[in-house]
């Protein structure tokens, strides 16, 4: 069983699998918009809302090892954010600050995307009438995102069987090969996709 599926099997059996995704929606948004909003110096306050969310992973019962691997693949981003906050007077405090409420945001994010299968999601989106071309585009990422992950594994694993070489050097030469790759047949798909959804209509 992947990774993927086993978060969601374990997210399945808690209980806010069976709250309603416009409750969890709602929550999500709130935790996120209460971090963003604190001030820097609100220690107290995000203290508080990082004890909330240790209180819903509990709750979901989503495997702890799983999530944070998740959370730390996305620390790259985080660091490039925080990172333009070390240069300033006090850059120290304000990138750790930074950094903190950022992780906070993305732990709320993948507790509400594993909590809560996407088509429930797009349901409550286009109940509150979200315009249509934002929600097919976020459907069409959520689709064809996991296509791009099997064709990357495809192509790693194929690279791998015809390569004997295993130095870092090769590692990185082969990640930024399987990459550019990647991006070419990603493209070549898309301009497939979008033709054949012209050619039945959509607009």
């Amino acid at each position: 069983m992947s990774a993927h599926h086993f978060l969601h099997h374990a997210a399945a059996r808690s209980g806010l699998a069976r709250v309603p995704a416009g409750g969890k929606l709602a929550v999500a948004l709130a935790l996120v918009l209460t971090v963003v909003l604190l001030p820097r110096t609100a220690l107290t306050s995000l203290g508080g809302v990082a004890v909330i969310l240790a209180g819903l992973v509990t709750v979901s019962r989503l495997p702890l090892l799983s999530l944070v691997k998740r959370l730390l693949l996305l620390e790259p981003l985080v660091l490039g954010v925080a990172g333009l906050m070390w240069f300033q007077p006090g850059g120290g405090r304000i990138f750790a600050v930074v950094m903190f409420k950022a992780n906070l945001c993305l732990l709320t994010t993948l507790l509400l995307s594993h909590t809560t299968p996407f088509p429930e999601l797009v349901r409550v989106l286009q109940r509150l009438r979200v315009p249509w071309l934002f929600v097919t585009t976020l459907t069409l990422m959520h689709r064809y995102l996991f296509v791009l992950a099997e064709e990357s594994e495809r192509m790693r694993r194929a690279r791998a069987s015809r390569t004997f070489a295993r130095g870092r050097r090769w590692q990185w030469s082969a990640l930024a090969s399987v990459a550019g790759q990647l991006f070419v047949r990603a493209s070549e798909r898309a301009e497939r996709i979008y033709q054949a959804m012209c050619a039945r209509g959509w607009q």
